[in-house]
């Protein structure tokens, strides 16, 4: 499925939270959802989640990707979802990737986080996932 099948184009906020200061895996992220011609915005180094949710709404983001390998992703996603809830976005996708242990990935799907990736996951994978959800949960 491709972006052309949509009116326009997916709209994705990529974003580091915290201090983490790594942001290899999230420019390749945006690197890629850009080549599969999705509109990125990247908020780029130690985002809080407020700046987050209030950039995605800004925005008229479709997804919100966070990038996280800091340990935090029980603190962070959790925050982040609670704000997207409080600004009645819910018809936006909240997912990421980094280092989360599988049990936490549970956890964090249980509150409405959507797919996490881990570390080696195929880029193709990723896109697949944003443009079927956003094509099943977006009004197109």
């Amino acid at each position: 499925m491709s972006d052309t099948q949509f009116n326009r184009p997916i709209r994705v906020l990529v974003a580091k939270v915290g201090l983490d200061g790594h942001d290899r895996g999230a420019r390749i992220i945006a690197t890629t959802l850009r080549d599969a011609g999705m509109e990125v915005i990247y908020t780029g180094l130690r985002q809080t989640p407020e700046m987050v949710v209030n950039t995605a709404l800004q925005e008229d983001v479709d997804a919100i990707g966070i990038s996280i390998l800091s340990g935090a992703h029980m603190t962070v996603f959790p925050k982040v979802m609670a704000l997207i809830k409080q600004k009645g976005m819910d018809d936006v996708l909240l997912t990421g990737g980094g280092i989360i242990p599988a049990d936490d990935m549970a956890e964090l799907k249980k509150i409405g986080v959507g797919e996490l990736f881990p570390p080696g996951t195929s880029t193709a994978d990723i896109v697949k996932y944003i443009t079927e959800w956003v094509h099943a949960n977006r009004n197109f």
